[in-house]
């Protein structure tokens, strides 16, 4: 059974000192915290960790498939959520 991540662990775990970078999208929740682009505390100036990224990610110059790079590990799922998860 993949693990189940409130809204509010997923808002904890925002990157700062002692807590990984996690970010949602789609239901799924993301550990972004080895990926370049989210070592400061904005990626690209706009989007900070520990937040649901759906809508932005759908708005962004790339798409669903930077979830897929090296650096990003699924976590499990967001409770919470109406959306199915993408498999």
């Amino acid at each position: 059974m993949e693990r189940r991540i409130s809204r509010k662990e997923l808002q904890a775990n925002n990157g700062e000192p002692g807590r990984p970078r996690y970010i949602a999208f789609d239901g799924v929740v993301y550990d972004v915290s080895d990926c370049p682009n989210w070592q400061t505390e904005l990626h690209r100036d706009q989007h900070f960790a520990g937040q649901d990224l759906t809508a932005e990610i759908n708005a962004a110059p790339h798409g669903e498939e930077a979830l897929q790079r090296p650096c990003v590990r699924r976590v499990g799922l967001l409770i919470g959520d109406d959306r199915p998860p993408l498999t």
